[in-house]
C-alpha cells in the first residue's frame, strides 16, 4: 500500500487517475507465492493506452504481476460486487 501511496501523484498527474486501491489477495491479506496484484482505479478520461502503461509502472513497483481494472458504472456485477466489499483505497 506504501507504494501505491507513493505512486498515486505520478499517475495522477500522468493519466489522470483520480482514485486507486487494491482488491482481491491483497487486500484480504491473503497473498500466495502465485499471487497478483489486483488494483482498481478510476480515470478522469479512461485511455487504453494509459491503463498499459499504468499495468506497466506498477508492475515495475511491484516487481510482480499486476492487473489494473478501471471501475465504472457499467461493468461485470460480480466483479463490481468484490471490488465494492475488497477495494482499499490510497
Amino acid at each position: 500500500m506504501q507504494e501505491l501511496r507513493r505512486i498515486k501523484p505520478d499517475l495522477k498527474k500522468q493519466y489522470g487517475v483520480t482514485k486507486i486501491g487494491i482488491f482481491g489477495s491483497f487486500a484480504r491479506n491473503e497473498i500466495r507465492d502465485d499471487s497478483d496484484v489486483d488494483v482498481i482505479v478510476e480515470m478522469n478520461e479512461p485511455d487504453l493506452f494509459y491503463m498499459v502503461h499504468i499495468k506497466e509502472a506498477l508492475e515495475e513497483k511491484f516487481k510482480m504481476p499486476v492487473d489494473v481494472i478501471r471501475y465504472r458504472a457499467m461493468m461485470n456485477k460480480y466483479l463490481k460486487a468484490r471490488i465494492d466489499r475488497e477495494a482499499v483505497y490510497v
